[in-house]
């Protein structure tokens, strides 16, 4: 029997991935303030970040967190249960006036071998596509990530995401969605993290093709994101990228999202987001085949 490799430490018994994104920044902020006057302070997040991770994390393969909010205070506080692997956000968002994320550059604060002494698996970077910026710049920073990940021992996950062009030309977010799979899916990250093809709409032909578009291009295993899916149309997404190639879901929104603006917060993650933590799990424990 081959040995197991490091990534699968952040995969089910299954042999899918279900992981939980719980690094938003400043789009969590953004949340909470659609359902409060006053302002959303640090401390409110990090306590969401934490509740939502005890309560989460038990049936989660592996945890996405960031360090601007969490990670410290997570580990200090052993809220990751000891069955879910460690994933830090290496991401710096940098924001602009009409963007909560309008660049982005690996955190130089969070070092590979630190958090990987704290008990991380995997390294995680947000890669911002646009059709009007240099393709190699991206390249560079990618290859960047992925030799810190190698020398540190520590899995390198890519997050590429289709954003409409700064200069104004005609744009189209699934086309954007296959070219920078195209341009970054075969620069030697261990796990690529997409956004769902026409974030699940047009149907199951449609979306089950661009999926198969995407396992086609992607050299590797790849898992999808939630953003710009519903939570109630999450599963049926997943359900449709896996049956094309995809190995499960690192994902946050479609989890936690409906739980903001809770008056009970904890109840709230227990009676919903882990339920829908749970039926995404019941997915890919069906649907995923991995070599």
């Amino acid at each position: 029997m081959a040995a197991p490799k490091p990534i699968d430490a952040l995969t089910r018994p299954s042999g899918a991935f279900a992981m939980l994104a719980i690094d938003q920044r400043e789009s969590m902020r953004a949340m909470f303030g659609e359902y409060q006057k006053t302002p959303v302070s640090d401390q409110q997040l990090t306590d969401f970040k934490l509740a939502a991770l005890r309560a989460l994390s038990p049936l989660a393969s592996a945890v996405l967190i960031d360090r601007q909010f969490a990670w410290r205070q997570a580990i200090d506080q052993h809220a990751v249960a000891p069955s879910c692997g460690l994933i830090a956000a290496a991401d710096d968002f940098i924001p602009s006036p009409n963007e909560i994320v309008s660049d982005v550059r690996i955190d130089e604060k969070v070092e590979p071998l630190s958090v990987k002494a704290d008990g991380a698996l995997a390294l995680k970077l947000l890669v911002l596509w646009r059709p009007d910026e240099s393709a190699e710049v991206r390249k560079d920073m990618v290859r960047d990530f992925i030799g810190r990940c190698r020398q540190a021992g520590l899995v390198s996950i890519i997050e590429p995401v289709s954003r409409k062009p700064r200069d104004g030309r005609a744009w189209d977010t699934n086309d954007g969605i296959q070219a920078a799979a195209e341009e970054l899916g075969n620069l030697g990250a261990d796990l690529y993290k997409a956004e769902v093809p026409l974030h699940g709409q047009g149907g199951e032909r449609a979306v089950r093709g661009a999926s198969a578009r995407l396992n086609q291009t992607i050299k590797g295993p790849w898992v999808v994101l939630s953003s710009g899916v519903s939570p109630d149309d999450f599963p049926q997404a997943v359900e449709w990228a896996c049956r094309e190639g995809a190995s499960g879901f690192l994902a946050g929104r479609a989890v936690w999202r409906n739980v903001i603006g809770s008056r009970d917060i904890p109840r709230a993650l227990i009676d919903d987001a882990a339920v829908r933590l749970q039926r995404l799990i019941d997915v890919v424990d069906r649907v995923v085949v991995r070599c």
